[in-house]
């Protein structure tokens, strides 16, 4: 009997990529919230909503990943001192900030007094109509992504300064080979 083979990614190639559709998404984001949709008509919010999912989905898969495996990348031997120290909990720190971010999100739904739905079809947690935790975790939730965004530019600084400063390739460790010729 013949065995198929599929073709698999190797997981440095999945980060890659994951990087590559995050960026973006994070950047909308960090620009376009609720607020600003809604005005412009329920074709835009539906548009956030499933950009939200995606979102989601892929920082609760990176998350996973990252549980199973641990962090795929390593320091590099170019990286001494104060570099060294903070490359490993920067990483960690950008995957569980992912994290809370989607518990945050599943917190406002289930404190809500409507049943929420992200992607406006796939209904993710049971409203209780908690107002006041409500807008607590509200509150928190933006906060926590904007920190997060903070920690997600110092991460990028801290790559770009490697990648031209030391030399050491870092943009191309991090972006599919496709972008490589732009690097």
């Amino acid at each position: 009997m013949e065995r198929i083979s599929r073709y698999r990614p190797n997981r440095r190639t999945v980060l890659k990529w994951t990087h590559g559709l995050m960026i973006p998404l994070f950047i909308w984001f960090m620009l376009v919230t609720p607020d600003v949709v809604v005005p412009m008509g329920k074709g835009w919010f539906a548009l956030h909503s499933n950009m939200a999912l995606v979102f989601v989905s892929v920082g609760l898969l990176w998350t996973v990943d990252l549980m199973r495996r641990g962090l795929a990348s390593r320091p590099g031997p170019k990286l001494i001192g104060w570099a060294r120290r903070i490359h490993r909990p920067l990483h960690l720190v950008i995957v569980w900030g992912l994290f809370l971010v989607a518990l945050g999100g599943f917190l406002l739904g289930l404190t809500s007094l409507v049943q929420l739905k992200a992607g406006l079809w796939l209904p993710f947690a049971p409203p209780m109509g908690w107002s006041e935790a409500n807008e607590v975790i509200g509150t928190l939730h933006v906060y926590q992504f904007y920190l997060l965004g903070v920690v997600i530019a110092g991460h990028a600084a801290f790559h770009i300064w490697r990648h031209y400063r030391l030399r050491d390739n870092a943009l191309r460790i991090m972006a599919p080979k496709v972008l490589h010729r732009f690097l």
